[in-house]
């Protein structure tokens, strides 16, 4: 009976890591696109209600919330000029999971043109569509330094 259950962990504890890992590979992914300026990649990952927050931390205004949608999010990306070099760097990953939802918190760093511009943490919301890893949610805080 002890095989048993230690067979069983194992197997759980396999599972649980191979499902931990495509999340991570999703969030790579939707970077990979980002470092690239391919918001067609981006979107591949991101569900069609994708909903975008940032909370910009302010010492002199206070905190406050922006939202913002997909296309203007997408948009964005695409226009950045090609001279303009940025790395958003991710620290380190948290990820939950409860079957066909995951939380991934992921502090980071923004790197414009080599310099630290400002630093904060993300925290992606992805449901499992089929059998596929989808962001439904993204918001962040930024600190500018």
């Amino acid at each position: 009976m002890k095989a048993l259950l230690i067979v069983f962990t194992c197997l759980l504890s396999h599972a649980v890591q191979g499902q931990e890992l495509e999340v991570k590979q999703t969030i790579a992914f939707f970077f990979e696109g980002f470092h690239q300026r391919d918001t067609v990649k981006m979107q591949s990952v991101c569900s069609k209600n994708l909903r975008l927050q940032s909370i910009l931390e302010s010492k002199t205004k206070g905190n406050q919330l922006s939202d913002q949608t997909p296309a203007e999010f997408f948009n964005s990306i695409a226009k950045i000029p090609l001279e303009v070099r940025f790395e958003e760097r991710l620290l380190s990953y948290s990820i939950q999971i409860d079957h066909s939802m995951a939380t991934v918190w992921a502090p980071y760093e923004f790197y414009l043109n080599g310099q630290l511009s400002h630093s904060g943490v993300n925290v992606f919301t992805l449901y499992k569509e089929m059998d596929t890893w989808k962001i439904i949610n993204i918001i962040d805080t930024r600190r500018r330094l």
